[in-house]
């Protein structure tokens, strides 16, 4: 298993790493709508459809984005869709996850469908948007992503329950505590004054996200950089309950060792529409 991970590692890094550094936005974008559009399909399959209808998911998802990035919609202002999607995240996240894996089945399968394909939607519109923006943005959600992850995983191996007596969502992730989540926040507040010095210190030419946050103040960066983190927990807190009530373990095998590509970026499906959101109110 250890075998199969980091070989895949290595073969979506020699991918996604000369895309995201080429000179323009275009290869990462295709990159990106490639593996969206086959968590497209993860979603018709977790959704119990059959291979036909899972593949006329994923094609349903790539004519939107190609008819976006065709359109000349990308890299528009569209405050409107970035609010709604952080509304129907932290509204919606919340309540599916309070109702727990009992509570996915009762959802009408067409609404299912449907939420999980816009979902996709706007997460590879908001990565793109963020490409537009350029490298160091970019890679400043992505890794506020990652911190929160790694941080999570290391205090709850090292804490979990020892101060909190509950697990955070046991139904949905067993393995998931309350000093994770307080410690993938800590690592994020770290991340996120660390990187905004780091750019002031470089002239802050190339600005990121947390540059654009702690224009407006200190505190807003940290209430932002704490709301993103609780927000990458809900994306992967959700995930973990609609495959559980589908009875699978990963949303496919695309991706030896990994899982799928739902299983990869299910905590960036919150957190790119609400950074997109972030940066253009703070531009106003």
């Amino acid at each position: 298993m250890l075998k199969q991970r980091i070989i895949t590692a290595i073969v979506l890094l020699a991918i996604l790493l000369p895309a995201l550094f080429w000179e323009t936005p275009e290869p990462f974008m295709a990159v990106t709508l490639v593996l969206l559009t086959a968590a497209g399909w993860e979603w018709g399959r977790l959704n119990q459809l059959g291979s036909p209808a899972s593949i006329a998911c994923a094609v349903v998802l790539l004519v939107l984005c190609a008819a976006a990035w065709a359109g000349g919609a990308l890299a528009q202002p569209r405050p409107l869709l970035w609010s709604v999607a952080a509304v129907a995240w932290v509204i919606g996240g919340a309540s599916l996850i309070a109702t727990g894996v009992p509570g996915w089945p009762r959802i009408a399968r067409p609404v299912r469908l449907v939420g999980g394909v816009l979902a996709l939607w706007v997460a590879w519109l908001a990565v793109a948007d963020a490409r537009m923006l350029g490298i160091n943005f970019l890679l400043s959600v992505l890794v506020l992503v990652w911190v929160a992850d790694i941080f999570a995983y290391f205090a709850g191996r090292a804490f979990g329950t020892k101060f909190v007596k509950r697990k955070l969502a046991p139904s949905i992730s067993p393995g998931k505590s309350w000093e994770g989540v307080a410690g993938g926040m800590i690592g994020v507040l770290v991340l996120a004054v660390a990187w905004t010095l780091a750019d002031r210190a470089h002239g802050g030419n190339a600005p990121s996200l947390y540059t654009v946050l702690a224009g407006l103040g200190w505190p807003v960066l940290v209430a932002a950089a704490i709301f993103l983190a609780a927000m990458s927990v809900v994306g992967d807190l959700v995930e973990s309950l609609v495959k559980r009530a589908a009875g699978m373990k990963d949303s496919s095998g695309l991706l030896p060792g990994h899982g799928g590509v739902l299983d990869r970026v299910d905590a960036l499906l919150p957190v790119l529409p609400l950074a997109m959101m972030m940066v253009t109110l703070a531009a106003r």
